[in-house]
């Protein structure tokens, strides 16, 4: 089977929808009856919940070309700039496979490298997470654009997030940071459980707090101009290849999504 048609949808989609625990949103609620059920709705836990979403992904001004920022934009079934579909799905190990992301990030969320080392032995007895990943893909009424949500250039703390061309390079990769054995604090976990988790951008070189989608702090999405998402430092710690430490992660920096036309 090929890279492209290899859409692990249980693994990818239900993972960032906080698999059974929120499995039910997956019919609850695209944007664009266009787009209908393949479309891919992202929203805040700091301005929405599964039931009611409030604001989602949106292509400022709806447009369609390189650089064009992303911000999150009030919920309408009408509203085209709304409509995203999950592009490639898979996991990081298949996007390295594909020569979207490097072997340092393979080795951190791909499953290349080692948690538990049995020096008797000289094996590798529980290898790093193999972590699910996804392309998210402007699709205006349910038609494919071509651009993801990605990044201009390298992550770098603090840079907008924008479209960029799919199937590229790994800054439009996004992996989903699941389970709390990657972040830790009380409310991180139960954030995890009831579906929210970080997504850490594929271009990311920093390890221990990888860039990941961020909602400008001290902004809201009715402000003007609209606020621009942007990549920062992980708030609380992703533990690589150590264990989780305590701390917290940052609300903006948790993400939902449900699938289906919005009401």
């Amino acid at each position: 089977m090929s890279f492209k048609s290899k859409l692990l949808v249980g693994a990818a989609t239900l993972a960032l929808v906080g698999g059974v625990g929120t499995a039910g949103a997956l019919s609850a609620s695209a944007a664009t009856p266009s787009c209908g059920n393949s479309c891919i709705n992202i929203f805040s836990r700091d301005f929405g919940t599964f039931a009611t979403p409030n604001f989602t992904m949106d292509v400022w001004r709806q447009g369609a070309k390189v650089g064009q920022p992303i911000i999150l934009f009030k919920v309408s079934n009408s509203d085209p700039a709304l409509d995203f579909t999950p592009s490639f799905q898979g996991l990081t190990s298949d996007f390295f496979a594909a020569g979207l992301v490097s072997s340092a990030v393979n080795l951190h969320y791909g499953g290349g490298g080692c948690l538990v080392f049995n020096p008797v032995t000289r094996t590798c007895t529980k290898a790093t997470p193999d972590d699910p990943a996804v392309e998210l893909e402007y699709a205006p009424f349910g038609v494919d654009s071509g651009l993801c949500v990605g990044l201009a250039t390298t992550a770098i703390s603090g840079e907008g997030v924008s479209l960029q061309p799919c199937g590229v390079s790994a800054k439009t990769v996004w992996i989903l940071d699941i389970g709390g054995t990657r972040f830790a604090g009380a409310d991180d976990i139960n954030a995890a459980r009831e579906g929210f988790i970080p997504l850490i951008n594929g271009s990311t070189t920093n390890f221990s707090h990888p860039h990941v989608l961020t909602y400008p702090n001290n902004s809201f999405p009715t402000d003007k101009p609209r606020p621009q998402l942007q990549v920062r430092n992980l708030t609380g710690f992703s533990n690589g290849n150590g264990g989780p430490v305590l701390g917290s992660v940052s609300s903006n920096q948790l993400w939902g999504a449900t699938f289906g036309v919005l009401h």
